[in-house]
């Protein structure tokens, strides 16, 4: 049997976020690998890793919001907007009140160009092999949103920031845009990732030690990234492991989600809303997650509710 669960690790500069996967592999051969969000190259900090069965979970987690510490060096543009790329522009170095007055603009709700050296897909292929290429091409705005936009210091041109963002954010976007703001042009050339949603640097291990720090989904867990927890019955953790539809009438009396479920952004039905709810037996292990769907218009008790991962493999 595979091991299954998920571990945070440190990842180091120098190496992309598959290759630091690698160790991981060697200490759970045959487990399925994988991370619920690139870190680029040049970049340290926490990776979320999905072991074995868990790989099903990425879903959930991939969504989560972010932290950053990230050292931005005004005055030159690489290509590719870290210390990794070529220089390509250069600019004065802007004051503090320059940059103070630049950070408003970026924080809320933005709309924010990716970088063209980025694992965006154009048209079928890498925005990142085209760029390398020399392939015209145009990448279209997307909303984020920065949460905070903290400079903590600023000295000799570069400027040290933290930064909470949504999922989806450049950060080397954010060196672009407010350098730009000021009349000038700069570079990320130091990131590290702090936090993944709840999930905290702190709380990685040294790499012999991740069997020991392989974590389950618990109720605690399952609230922090989005999900309603609920624990079965003895018969309904029977039913829902085995991904018999019975195991749904459980749920039917969960109360009404206040406030009501939101729409899918972009998917279904625009009438419709739902919630994903994690099930756990009596023991606080993990179940499976059922989903409840909500006819947003309708009278109240038109929902519906569907297995959407039940616990074989996992």
């Amino acid at each position: 049997m595979t091991e299954s669960g998920f571990l945070l690790m440190d990842k180091v500069p120098g190496m992309t976020s598959f290759k630091a996967l690698e160790g991981i592999k060697r200490i759970f051969p045959g487990s399925k690998i994988g991370h619920t969000g690139t870190l680029d190259s040049f970049a340290s900090g926490l990776l979320v890793v999905m072991v074995g069965g868990y790989s099903r979970l990425a879903p959930w987690f991939v969504g989560l919001d972010k932290r950053y510490r990230a050292e931005f060096s005004f005055g030159m543009e690489t290509d590719t907007l870290d210390p990794v790329g070529k220089p390509v522009k250069e600019g004065p170095l802007p004051g503090v009140e320059e940059l103070m007055s630049a950070i408003p603009g970026l924080t809320g709700p933005i709309s924010q160009i990716p970088p063209r050296y980025s694992a965006l897909h154009i048209q079928g292929k890498r925005a990142s092999d085209l760029a390398v290429r020399g392939v015209d091409f145009e990448i279209s705005p997307r909303d984020v949103t920065i949460y905070s936009f903290v400079m903590k210091s600023y000295a000799r041109g570069k400027a040290i920031f933290d930064i909470h963002c949504s999922s989806g954010t450049y950060v080397r976007s954010l060196a672009r845009d407010i350098a730009h703001a000021c009349g000038t042009v700069a570079h990320v050339s130091r990131l590290e990732r702090l936090s993944v949603g709840p999930f905290r640097l702190e709380e990685t291990g040294m790499e012999g030690d991740y069997p020991d720090f392989l974590k389950s989904l618990d109720p605690e867990t399952a609230i922090a990234i989005g999900l309603k927890p609920m624990i079965l019955d003895p018969q309904s953790e029977l039913d829902f492991s085995l991904g018999r539809a019975r195991s749904l009438r459980c749920l039917r009396d969960l109360p009404h989600a206040s406030p009501e479920p939101k729409p899918p952004a972009g998917k279904g039905d625009a009438r419709e809303g739902f919630r994903d709810i994690a099930t756990f037996d009596s023991r606080m292990n993990f179940v499976g997650i059922a989903r409840e769907t909500v006819l947003l218009d309708g009278q109240p008790g038109q929902r519906s509710f569907a297995l959407v991962l039940n616990g074989t493999g996992i």
